[in-house]
């Protein structure tokens, strides 16, 4: 046992952080990380206050303008945050709501009948995490400003003018001690803001970006037709079944439910949920009400119509949700989040409201617009037929006894391990790569599964199709956790699935078809963050003994300019001269460039590309659902226009092409 005076504890040892120093203490707590999503975070939680003044109908214009030296002012015409003594703090209620945590006008539900930022952190935290911010209020025909220092006011609120408008105004700069980037990327902003336009109908947003004077830009949005645009907008790029979208909104009880949908010929479905202007990324009771109105609603028409005959099986959820684009938006009063990530809405009553509002009136929709109604459920028929037959074809190929090791695919290499994270499956372009990789590896946790040739573009194709390609049904049975509607994430065999392919086209073309399956058909394993990419180098730099690897074009000057320092440093010239392939050719220095992996043994394919103390891989992620749809439909469908437009615009960023 210690003893008992070698550490004494008391109350000397218990820290108490006062006002906003907690945030800067924990950050990540508030804000997710201090990445470039924490960065913009600090934007959305600004926009937010003023959204929310959208909601409740005081507010129809957001401005959001980048300035210089890495400056953000968000402005909006609503009510104007209070100014007046706050009878608890002794202070104005402008600097209370600055400085406070937990401090807002959304807590005792008069100040907001509904409101995303539920727990009053927003705006504080922002002005936590900045080195410098400045808050100007447009209300009682004045004008009043106070600015502040991570966090703490520099002086009391003041009136600075006179003015017949009102609204609310807020300036930062993130800190640099805080933040691993300040720089504010322009796309992600534009993303964020055109959806919250289309979540809240009526009002303008616009985007300034006058960073640099000589470069001006600016972007504005204004949506009268809300989710109803959202959708349209969604299936732009697609083939729709019907031209009408359906769209209702109404108020039940206190929560208003907004739903807008559209059938497209795709095989997938594309359902966005939202509970105050918030994505739940996760659904919630608001999605589950929604799903079990529209199957209900579209078998009892098709009953009713005597499409679907007495001696036919219903068509399933899955059926009546392909091809399916759909918003769900929901307004409460006060919602129950899941976790401070707001990721699924949990207030149950809500289930009911949304099933009762959207079945009663897509029930009428259907009434009204017969030809619509033959196209959905004509659809949905289909892939009723389908399903069968990918049931068929998955019964065939991942019979009883496939997923728990005993009829493994025989050109997989299995590791020992059987503890799925500590194990790595590494899925290899090609059997000259696979045989380096399978005599290279660490035998104990690294599976190899060598590809043959490219394999299917699943973005065009339905399950019964995959499962008759030898490639990808030799991947579903490796990893061991069926797919569909029968996938069970935790029965996966490896926590890390590794995409190695070469660093050329045909590599990327492989790597963007083995990304397209994952992403449509195994999209769990890039939610859990198991699939990763593996970066082979590009050269083997070499000097005497001495070499080093590099990964790009950057790192190999690096590497020569450090070599080159070394051999003037020991008295040796440096001769430059262009090789027959218009390499740069240095005397003493060999640069192997690989083409493929295939062209490294064993030993150097561990140490570059598997050795987890050297290698590097990417971890694939989906920042944004939306923006991933329409790179895949535009990359890998059938469609060529979207696809040549996209490789147009891209092609500026393009510096070496390997063709």
């Amino acid at each position: 046992m210690p003893k008992k005076d070698k550490q004494k504890y008391g109350a000397d040892q218990i820290t108490v952080l006062e006002g906003l120093d907690p945030v800067r203490k924990r950050p990540g707590m508030y804000i997710g990380n201090t990445s470039t999503e924490g960065l913009h975070h600090m934007i959305w939680e600004v926009v937010d206050n003023a959204i929310d003044e959208a909601m409740a109908g005081y507010c129809d214009h957001t401005i959001v303008e980048l300035l210089p030296d890495n400056l953000v002012k968000v402005s909006d015409n609503g009510r104007g945050i209070p100014v007046d003594i706050h009878k608890q703090t002794k202070k104005s209620a402008l600097e209370t709501v600055m400085t406070t945590l937990h401090a807002g006008g959304k807590f005792d539900g008069e100040g907001y009948k509904v409101s995303g930022g539920l727990h009053g952190v927003g705006v504080s935290v922002v002005n936590a995490l900045s080195t410098y911010t400045k808050a100007e209020v447009k209300r009682d025909g004045k004008i009043w400003a106070q600015e502040y220092k991570k966090g703490k006011a520099l002086g009391k609120v003041k009136v600075i003018g006179k003015t017949k408008e009102t609204g609310t105004s807020i300036t930062f700069q993130a800190d640099p001690e805080i933040f691993d980037t300040l720089e504010f990327k322009w796309e992600k902003i534009i993303k964020h803001l055109r959806q919250q336009a289309y979540l809240t109908k009526g009002i303008r947003i616009t985007i300034l970006d006058n960073r640099d004077k000589e470069n001006p830009n600016a972007y504005e949005f204004y949506f009268e037709g809300g989710i109803a645009s959202y959708v349209k907008h969604l299936n732009q790029k697609k083939n729709v079944k019907h031209d009408t979208i359906f769209y209702v909104e109404k108020e039940k009880d206190d929560v208003n439910v907004e739903i807008a949908l559209q059938y497209n010929d795709d095989f997938q479905e594309e359902v966005f949920t939202f509970a105050n202007n918030i994505h739940t990324i996760e659904g919630g009771s608001h999605l589950a009400g929604f799903k079990t109105a529209l199957t209900r609603t579209l078998n009892s028409y098709a009953r009713k119509k005597n499409i679907l005959k007495e001696k036919d099986q219903n068509l399933t959820g899955e059926d009546i949700r392909e091809g399916l684009t759909a918003v769900v938006s929901v307004k409460v009063r006060e919602p129950q989040f899941e976790g401070q990530t707001k990721a699924k809405l949990g207030n149950a009553e809500v289930r009911t409201i949304t099933d009762n509002v959207f079945s009663k009136y897509f029930e009428i929709f259907l009434e009204e617009h017969p030809k619509e109604a033959e196209a959905i459920i004509g659809k949905c028929i289909i892939a009723s037929r389908a399903r069968l037959a990918a049931r068929a074809a998955r019964d065939s190929v991942l019979r009883k006894g496939a997923l728990d090791g005993l009829t493994l695919p025989g050109k997989l290499a299995d590791c020992s391990s059987r503890k799925a994270e500590l194990s790595e499956l590494f899925i290899v372009e090609g059997d000259s790569a696979g045989g380096s990789a399978k005599q290279g590896r660490d035998r104990e946790r690294q599976a190899i599964l060598p590809l043959r040739g490219k394999i299917l573009n699943v973005e065009r194709a339905r399950l019964d199709k995959i499962l008759t390609n030898n490639e990808l049904k030799n991947i579903v049975i490796a990893l061991g956790t069926n797919i569909g509607d029968q996938m069970d994430i935790e029965k996966l065999r490896y926590h890390k699935i590794v995409i190695m392919t070469d660093a050329d086209v045909d590599g990327a073309h492989i790597r963007t078809l083995l990304l397209t399956f994952f992403y449509r058909y195994l999209k769990p394993i890039i939610t859990n963050g198991y699939l990763y990419i593996a970066q082979p180098p590009l050269y083997k730099i070499q000097m005497g003994k001495k070499f080093k690897y590099a990964f790009n074009e950057e790192a190999k000057n690096k590497i020569l300019k450090e070599f080159e320092d070394e051999k003037r440093k020991s008295g040796k010239t440096v001769e430059k001269k262009e090789s027959e392939e218009g390499q740069e050719k240095i005397s003493g220095i060999n640069i192997q460039r690989y083409k493929g992996l295939g062209e490294m043994n064993p030993e150097q394919l561990w140490e570059t590309t598997m050795n987890p103390e050297t290698r590097l891989m990417k971890r694939v992620s989906i920042e944004n659902a939306e923006e991933a749809n329409e790179i895949f439909d535009a990359l890998m469908g059938s469609d060529v226009l979207p696809r040549k437009h996209f490789i147009q615009s891209q092609a500026k960023y393009v510096k070496n092409l390997d063709v």
